[in-house]
């Protein structure tokens, strides 16, 4: 799940730099206002090419210096994303970070020379740090999963098959969907309403950093401000571990109870993990992401822990594990716990129990929202089939032309290509080759590294494909990649035709979550690439050039994501273990809410009995089906006059993830940024525009790169875990 939000991509749209130009767009023709449209000065077509754009010639601008500022930023947000969604399920794109890292790392740096740095390169430092800052989503969810049904054997020893499995997804993905760049991006955009609002967003912020007067100054206080807020969370994160009830979270029950104040209800509230965690990626979360989604998610954290959570240990239904002996807290209980006595369809602890009304919640949100957009759905398989048949009619008439699939020929639409086009078009040879060696590789490697047969790798790619262009017209109509639940499709599907081969339990889970993970990275990689050709589409930068940019970043990607899931593994090895029976202690710093679900519908579609408990199914039915209604009033029915009541509506997917993490301590942090955010934007509004995004982001990633550090710190033995305090902690334990 992407924390760009329609909030934070307005804010980017309306005053990308804080600057007051005389530029300005609507982002959406969507006559719901689906996404909200920002207030125009001047409307212009977001379907064209900007109009007087700043402009560079345009050669040699994939140079190595932007080359390695969109790798070392694309390596830094992947870093960030693993440590962010093993711990909250979530991940952050470094498109519009990207952009103006770029900006403010090389224009002064090459002022003054003869290459100066304009919108075009900076266009590729951003094109790059999107490609090698993604695939990082798979590793928080299918990958760890893998491991904790005991599918692969560790991350060190399989860590050239899982380099493999990310290459062959990620260039395959990359690779397939080349060829539908005009189609995404000029045939059906406009009759799709294919906006692209993050995409909008970064081509605006690079075209207002470079036309602005004072563009380099106000871009150059954001990437400081940005700065400073990094390094204060990344030392929060690195110091915090040595004494964490003092620095990272306060237990302001425990504190009550050692006071003697109400000690039974206190223990109980710590027992729920009803406590304040002061994480600066939850707080920056908070700022970025609309005020009505952070009430979501901390209404779910009060249902699911504060409500239906004691309900179900009151009846019986659900119950806990004692981990304390200590006088005066005899009574302190982990209802999170998920070790295999309490993970089971007969003796369920809180955590195990609400885990399916989540999953089912989200599932089914997910999949309603997409059937309500079954025009939009429609009207792109009737655009797809007159334009495939437009592209075959000349070659069965023997007019064989060079460069797109799915283009319409100069000769038909009257047009003439300039020499500038066509040196920066994508000719077929560069990237049809690929695709046919990447399908062989794919079919040879996958059945001698992962026992699947080359048959079940084609229909995994094959989906892979399909469902990209799905989660490419999602994207580009709502700004929401809905990576998971396309997966989960790509799940079902597979587990279906390992059960109609006859395919054993293990054989099945295998292909579920290897062929789901190869669709997850190829969507992911084809939604990064089609959103990258949009800013370059309306900035005019040679869409050759682009293309040879994410082929770079997608390298760095596939070596950066395996190291960085192998170092968090190294250094805490819950997150992969096959059971918390395994773990040395009975808590993880790393939940893995996204790991939970995949791991539970590959469980729950391939067993012969059900693993869910019955009280938890009968309630996921209910909840689900309500949540689904919910889902189709807002796309359905609350548009246009009575679109206002969306905003009393909460997120259910939102809420349910909730249900998927097991304490509400990232809920309730969560909550605070967004009121720290909402407050700021109330009393200073100027400075949130100008500052809020730089300020978020640098929290989000400094607390990233400070869980990085802190892998390290425990391989070295020089950890929190081997040398912290437990001051201010529940029962001395932390």
């Amino acid at each position: 799940m992407s924390l760009e939000t329609p909030s934070q991509i307005r804010r980017e749209v309306e005053h990308p730099l804080g600057v007051d130009d005389d530029f300005n767009i609507t982002v959406t023709s969507d006559p719901d206002d689906r996404m909200g449209s920002v207030p125009p000065r001047y409307n212009i077509n977001p379907f064209v090419p900007f109009e007087n754009a700043p402009t560079t010639p345009i050669i040699n601008i994939v140079t190595p210096r932007a080359v390695l500022i969109g790798s070392l930023c694309g390596a830094l947000v992947n870093a960030s994303n693993i440590y962010l969604g093993l711990k909250a399920g979530w991940t952050t794109s470094a498109n519009i970070l990207g952009a103006i890292v770029g900006f403010s790392a090389l224009k002064k740096w090459t002022a003054g020379t003869n290459h100066p740095f304009g919108p075009h390169e900076n266009n590729i430092v951003q094109t790059v740090a999107t490609a090698s800052g993604g695939m990082s989503n798979v590793f928080i969810s299918a990958v760890p999963a893998l491991y904790q049904l005991g599918l692969l054997k560790s991350p060190t020893e399989d860590f050239f098959r899982v380099v493999a499995l990310t290459a062959v997804g990620g260039y395959f993905g990359l690779l397939s969907i080349v060829p539908l760049r005009k189609f995404f991006i000029e045939h059906v955009a406009s009759e799709l309403n294919l906006v692209f609002p993050s995409s909008m967003a970064t081509a605006i912020t690079i075209r207002s950093m470079h036309s602005a007067a004072n563009g380099e100054q106000v871009a150059t206080l954001k990437m400081r401000t940005t700065i400073y807020a990094f390094i204060a969370a990344m030392t929060l994160r690195v110091t915090s571990q040595w004494m964490p009830g003092v620095f990272w979270n306060w237990h302001i029950f425990t504190w009550l109870a050692e006071l003697g104040i109400a000690p039974s209800l206190c223990v109980a509230a710590e027992s729920w993990g009803w406590s304040l965690e002061w994480s600066p990626a939850m707080l920056g979360s908070g700022m970025l992401v609309e005020f009505g989604v952070a009430c979501s998610f901390f209404g779910g954290s009060v249902l699911a822990w504060g409500i239906i959570g004691p309900y179900l240990v009151a009846q019986g239904i659900a119950t806990g594990e004692y981990i304390s002996s200590k006088p005066g807290w005899t009574g302190f209980m982990s209802y999170a716990v998920m070790s295999s006595e309490f993970a089971n369809a007969a003796h369920p602890s809180p955590r195990y129990w609400l885990l399916w009304p989540g999953v089912a919640c989200t599932l089914t949100v997910a999949f309603v929202e997409l059937a309500c957009q079954w025009r939009i759905l429609w009207k792109f398989a009737v655009l797809s089939t007159m334009v495939t048949i437009s592209t075959i009619r000349p070659i069965f008439q023997g007019r064989l032309f060079s460069g797109y699939n799915l283009v319409e020929s100069k000769e038909e639409t009257g047009a003439e290509s300039s020499p500038q086009e066509n040196r920066g078009d994508i000719a077929r040879w560069m990237w049809a080759p690929g695709v046919v060696v990447l399908v062989v590789l794919a079919g040879v490697v996958a059945p001698l590294l992962f026992e699947m047969s080359a048959l079940e790798t084609l229909l995994a790619l094959f989906l892979s494909l399909c469902l990209s262009l799905v989660a490419i017209q999602a994207t580009g109509a709502t700004d929401t990649t809905p990576l998971n639940a396309i997966s989960k499709v790509s799940q079902l599907i597979l587990s279906g035709a390992t059960q109609a081969a006859g395919g054993s339990i293990t054989d099945a889970q295998r292909l579920n979550l290897l062929g789901a993970s190869l669709t997850n990275i190829g969507a992911s990689q084809g939604v990064d690439l089609i959103g990258d050709f949009r800013v370059g589409f309306l900035l005019g930068t040679p869409p050759r050039l682009q293309y040879v940019a994410q082929l770079l970043g997608t390298f760095v990607a596939t070596m950066v994501a395996p190291s960085i899931f192998v170092l968090f593994t190294k250094a805490y090895p819950c997150i992969i273990a096959k059971s918390e029976d395994q773990m040395t202690d009975h808590t993880c710093q790393f939940p893995g809410p996204a790991v939970a679900s995949w791991r539970a519908v590959a469980i729950a579609v391939s067993e012969s009995t059900s693993p869910i408990p019955a009280s938890s199914a009968t309630f996921s039915i209910a909840f689900a089906a309500s949540a689904g209604l919910l889902a189709f009033l807002k796309q359905v029915l609350f548009t246009g006059r009575l679109s206002f009541l969306r905003n009393y509506q909460p997120n259910m997917m939102i809420l349910a993830l909730a249900f998927t993490l097991p304490t509400p301590q990232t809920g309730i942090t969560m909550m605070v940024g967004a009121i720290m955010a909402k407050v700021w934007k109330r009393k200073r509004p100027s400075d949130f525009e100008q500052l809020g995004f730089g300020v978020a982001a640098g929290l989000v990633a400094g607390e990233g790169i400070g869980g990085t550090i802190n892998c390290i710190l425990s391989i070295l033995g020089i950890s929190g875990e081997q040398w912290a305090s437990n001051i201010g902690c529940p029962a001395s334990i932390c």
